[in-house]
């Protein structure tokens, strides 16, 4: 464990990274590389998910700063106004935002110059000052094929530390590491490496989040674990019982006469595994600020949740944090004279600033109320149950570990493609993968329209209250 700050000789190193979605990037693209060969800049406003041992920036605004602003643009040069910045400040100031400037290089030009350390210096010592918060800033450079070097400024404008990764969360997830750079990344590449050293190599340095630990979930985390994830954070505030033993994977009749909690069971499995990944096992709901703030730092979270409350928190964190989100559920439909009218499930995948589990129809607000109720407030849940007010509110659904294989295995594999992507098709032709084994049907649609209650929040990070949630202040 580590010491405090008062027993510790050196502060613990920090790792930052960048986070942006697919049509903020692209927006940059467009801008920073017009097809004239000379520099642009582009400002963004980013949220921030500062912990301990990562920062993490979460890109909330796009601002191109005009061409016709700057007195200079020229193949290795550009110079412009710094009262492009004047607008951000006003947001930033007192919300604990960060203002990345961001300009382009020709490919062959991987690393920040002399003149781009001066401009800095000069730029973030007077951001950091006004802004007054003793937060680090950020510059980045954009090459021509889209890849985003990054580096932490401090409070003088000078360099901290490189960033070890730049993430862009989009039907494809491009993700940039410092340990990699210089490496072939285009897509042709990693198409040749799926499901090989390529794939496992990018996992070793990724960090899952599992949400719920039970059916589906158990079955998740054996995958990402023997894939070699990097680091796991299981979350779930349950123990075992013994009606849970036919569908936990590693789950014992031991493990249910102890009440053994589910994220220490399956932590204790992919210890036994032996690739000595990071686990971290929070025995929480995710309504909590500790399960909330530990999801926010990893790079992808896998939902394994049959709650629609859950569900709808995670859309919010994903949100709010710019992650990519993989929902997975399966439904059995008893016919009430032992047997079934339907066996299906679905996996969803969700992107900040695009759709959500919420505008698909997954759910909606008044089931998220009636199961809010059901948690905090049981007789009035039940009196307005009895009262047929909460119709379509399923309390229990069946499940049978051959489903719940299934249809995990399939949220898996839909982040393997999006990591390395190998179909036929584009990934967007993808955003949800149903099917039902009682039609033998699989079925998928594309990311449609977007979500309009939680565009709005994409990229704001750390807030008071956690996620702008007055039951997480």
């Amino acid at each position: 464990m580590s010491g405090s700050a008062e027993n510790s000789s050196e502060p613990e190193p920090v790792n930052y990274s960048l986070r942006l979605t697919q049509d903020q990037h692209q927006s940059l693209h467009r801008h920073l590389h017009p097809g004239d060969g000379c520099e642009a800049v582009a400002l963004l406003l980013c949220g921030r998910r500062s912990g301990r041992q990562r920062h993490i920036f979460t890109a909330q605004k796009v601002v191109p700063v005009p061409y016709s602003a700057c007195t200079t643009r020229a193949p290795d040069r550009i110079t412009w106004p710094t009262s492009c910045v004047d607008g951000l400040l006003s947001e930033a100031h007192g919300r604990g935002k960060a203002i990345v400037k961001i300009h382009s290089h020709a490919e062959e030009y991987r690393f920040f110059s002399e003149t781009d350390d001066q401009s800095d210096r000069s730029l973030f010592s007077s951001i950091s000052s006004l802004l007054d918060d003793g937060l680090p800033n950020v510059s980045a450079i954009m090459l021509p094929c889209g890849e985003i070097l990054a580096r932490a400024l401090d409070d003088g404008g000078s360099p901290l530390a490189s960033f070890s990764s730049v993430m862009v969360t989009g039907d494809d997830l491009q993700i940039w590491n410092a340990s990699q750079r210089g490496a072939d990344t285009s897509f042709t590449s990693q198409q040749a490496q799926a499901f090989g050293s390529g794939t496992t190599g990018r996992l070793s340095g990724l960090s899952a989040a599992v949400v719920g630990c039970s059916g589906t979930g158990s079955i998740v985390v054996e995958q990402l674990a023997r894939l070699g994830i990097g680091k796991l954070v299981l979350v779930d505030p349950d123990t075992i019982e013994e009606k849970n033993l036919n569908r936990i994977l590693n789950s014992t009749r031991e493990d249910a006469a102890s009440r053994r909690p589910k994220v220490q069971a399956l932590a204790s499995a992919v210890e036994r595994i032996g690739f000595g990944q990071e686990i971290i096992a929070i025995q929480q709901n995710l309504a909590s600020r500790e399960a909330i703030l530990a999801v926010a730092e990893c790079d992808v979270v896998f939902g394994c949740m049959d709650t629609v409350e859950g569900r709808h928190l995670l859309n919010r964190l994903t949100t709010f944090y710019v992650l990519p989100y993989f929902d997975v559920g399966v439904r059995l439909d008893a016919d009430g004279a032992g047997g079934v009218n339907a066996v299906a499930g679905a996996v969803h995948y969700i992107q900040p600033g695009r759709s959500s589990l919420l505008s698909r129809g997954v759910y909606s607000l008044k089931q998220v109320e009636a199961e809010e109720m059901k948690r905090t407030n049981p007789p009035m849940y039940e009196a307005q149950r009895k009262e047929g007010y909460l119709r379509g509110v399923q309390d229990d659904r069946p499940a049978v570990i051959s489903v719940n294989m299934l249809f995990a295995s399939l949220a898996v594999n839909e982040f393997l493609a999006r990591l390395h992507p190998y179909r036929n098709q584009t990934n967007a032709e993808y955003a949800y993968v149903g099917g039902s084994l009682s039609e033998m049907a699989l079925l998928t649609e594309p990311e449609n329209a977007h979500c309009t209650s939680l565009r709005r929040q994409v990229g704001r990070g750390d807030t008071t209250p956690l996620l702008d949630m007055p039951a997480l202040s």
